[in-house]
């Protein structure tokens, strides 16, 4: 890797590398992936259950990926095309189908000039180079955004704006997107608040959340959000401190998480499951709250409640991802690390070739490639190595 600035700090970096300002040896990304294959989410052509990283097809050119709560998996590659596989239900893959029987290995959906992907939890959101926002998959409580309830098989644009910068990672009923002016919209379903408007109303088209955001993700129980002036928000459910509000009131705006504007901001920065959260810091430490019953906080523990930040050891960490009761992370060093749940209904979760629990970070395999870019579902995690 080399950098045109060599003076960057830590949450710059974050934001250089997300503008394509960070120089890599090479730009060429193989995908791997791991853990539950029922409906062929991950990719390799079979529905064979793997406890360790197995490479996606043969093909380098992988950029971006993401995916469904329910086993639909998403992935761009370098040259702007878009392609699906796994389970096909309520049309999540975009193939202008919904036999729910799905595809074992990537199928390529219409158009070269995908951006951004990601997931919801029945359906996707991507963004293209030209601005442009596109939605599908399950929409009963408008989670597509298209101002109606009507489910939708393959791409379909949302509204007419052409400043859309990024789609955010959903695990809920709804949808959510950051424009190029850093503003923040969010629709779909609404329970416990989470898409952050002060009520529980359901919203079919997108409606501003206030503030200059950087990173976002929607967790199955609340929402955490990093602002562009070093801050973090949470909303949502709180009944296991998943707010890092030191009580279990839940809240349906943002509320600021502590005083300081040290956290991190770029991409991978924040992450959120099931009652727990976490974030990064711009002197690259990693903080979570919230559920502990898996040692998903990274705390050599299980079975405690966090209702505020607690550190997990170590100061090089680059990004983070939340599976089901499972942590993933990257160090600046390349290495990727993961703990927590790795059994859950005899499903290796963690990439570590067994299913042992661990409840402190514990690397996968020696590689020293891993990118950043990290995505899945609750129990199919996708990563990144350089090649």
């Amino acid at each position: 890797m080399a950098l045109k600035n060599n003076t960057w700090k830590l949450n710059q970096w974050y934001d250089q590398d997300v503008a394509g300002n960070v120089e890599y040896s090479t730009n060429v990304l193989s995908l791997y992936s791991w853990g539950y294959n029922a409906q062929g989410q991950m990719g390799v052509n079979n529905k064979t259950q793997y406890s360790s990283p197995v490479q996606v097809g043969s093909n380098t050119t992988w950029a971006k990926i993401g995916a469904t709560t329910e086993g639909s998996s998403i992935a761009i590659k370098n040259d702007g095309t878009l392609w699906t596989w796994g389970k096909d239900s309520y049309g999540a893959l975009g193939q202008n189908t919904s036999s729910g029987a799905g595809f074992s290995s990537p199928k390529q959906v219409p158009g070269t000039t995908w951006n951004e992907v990601v997931g919801q939890q029945q359906g996707m959101t991507a963004t293209k180079t030209d601005g442009t926002l596109w939605t599908w998959g399950q929409n009963a409580d408008g989670q597509s955004g298209h101002n109606n309830t009507i489910q939708y098989s393959s791409p379909v644009q949302v509204g007419s704006d052409t400043n859309w910068n990024k789609p955010v990672d959903s695990r809920s009923k709804c949808g959510a997107a950051i424009k190029t002016d850093g503003t923040l919209w969010t629709w779909g379903e609404n329970g416990e608040g989470r898409l952050g408007h002060n009520n529980q109303t359901k919203y079919s088209s997108p409606v501003q959340v206030p503030g200059t955001w950087g990173d976002v993700v929607i967790g199955r129980a609340c929402s955490l959000a990093s602002k562009t002036d070093g801050t973090l928000w949470a909303w949502g459910d709180n009944t296991q401190g998943e707010l890092a509000q030191n009580h279990r009131d839940e809240r349906s705006s943002p509320v600021q998480i502590g005083s300081g504007t040290d956290w991190a901001t770029g991409a991978g920065s924040v992450a959120s499951s099931d009652e727990w959260a976490g974030a990064l810091k711009t002197d690259g430490t990693l903080w979570f709250w919230g559920r502990n019953e898996y040692g998903q906080l990274g705390q050599n523990d299980d079975g405690d409640r966090y209702s505020s930040p607690v550190q997990v050891p170590g100061t090089t960490w680059r990004t983070v991802f939340c599976g089901h009761m499972s942590t993933f992370a990257t160090k600046t060093d390349g290495t990727l690390w993961s703990w927590g749940s790795n059994n859950r209904s005899n499903r290796a979760l963690l990439g570590q070739n067994n299913e042992v629990q661990y409840s402190s970070p514990v690397q996968v395999g020696s590689e020293t490639d891993w990118h950043s870019n990290l995505g899945g579902n609750y129990f199919t995690t996708f990563g990144m190595r350089m090649s």
